[in-house]
């Protein structure tokens, strides 16, 4: 068994490592051959290149920076504050009455669509940033961790009620812990949407940042720098991604692994 678990984890890695591989490689093929109009896609390998040693020289570890800052930041408090509003809102009636049609109204309005609002109240320097990415996040946690809480089997509550548990240890060792999946759900999905998200506050109102870069490139007709940038924003989703995925798999041992 211990082997074809292996096995299995072996394969699923190698398809991992060599599905974007094969594309690329298909990608770099077709600019090669003249398949594809290389003014619009260069060579892969051409973009690597200038990524490692064209953009350092252009401002890219600043333009790094600045987004992960942003992200980081706007991630970090957004998910918090929807975790605990979340498990209000699955803990409580009441709050979950008052607070539900607030979400219903404001979770479907593009996040992008109110950053001139947020940019007239916060300016435009990083905080207006920070703030949309906040929003974003704050969403996405908040409604996977209602619906991880609602998912809960009623008999955990009974249980709890007949044991006279307290509410702190009913909420850190039970509900919480059947939460769980739901919220690194959410997490995940916030972590993706903080990227894309910032990236397109950054297009305007910003001197630094990778959708500051993507943006001047795209002005100078610099495609390989904005290739660049589109790079950077690939490597760090799947940096961010496959790092909730191994802190799942070390705080939720009991679900095993796929």
């Amino acid at each position: 068994m211990a082997v074809a678990k292996g096995g299995r984890t072996m394969t699923g890695r190698l398809t991992a490592i060599a599905s974007p591989l094969l594309v690329l490689s298909l990608w770099e093929l077709g600019s090669r051959v003249g398949w594809l109009d290389i003014r619009f896609f260069p060579p892969p390998t051409a973009i690597v290149y200038h990524l490692l040693f064209v953009s350092p020289e252009e401002g890219l570890w600043r333009d790094i920076g600045a987004s992960l800052y942003r992200i980081l930041f706007g991630y970090t408090t957004g998910c918090t504050a929807g975790l605990v509003v979340g498990l209000a809102m699955g803990l409580s009636r009441r709050i979950h009455a008052a607070v539900f049609p607030l979400v219903a109204m404001l979770y479907p309005i593009p996040k992008i669509a109110v950053l001139p609002l947020i940019m007239l109240i916060f300016g435009i320097g990083d905080l207006s940033k920070i703030v949309v990415v906040f929003i974003g996040s704050f969403f996405l946690v908040l409604i996977n961790t209602l619906q991880g809480v609602l998912s809960l089997e009623p008999v955990y509550h009974r249980v709890s009620r007949v044991y006279r548990i307290a509410p702190w240890a009913y909420v850190s060792r039970v509900v919480l812990p059947g939460a769980l999946p739901a919220i690194f759900a959410g997490l995940k999905l916030a972590i993706g949407y903080s990227l894309v998200i910032v990236v397109a506050a950054e297009f305007s109102g910003a001197d630094a940042g990778i959708g500051y870069l993507i943006w001047q490139s795209w002005e100078t007709f610099a495609i390989k720098s904005m290739y660049a940038g589109v790079f950077v924003i690939a490597i760090l989703g799947a940096l961010f991604s496959y790092s909730l995925e191994w802190l799942e798999r070390r705080i939720i041992r009991w679900r095993g692994s796929p």
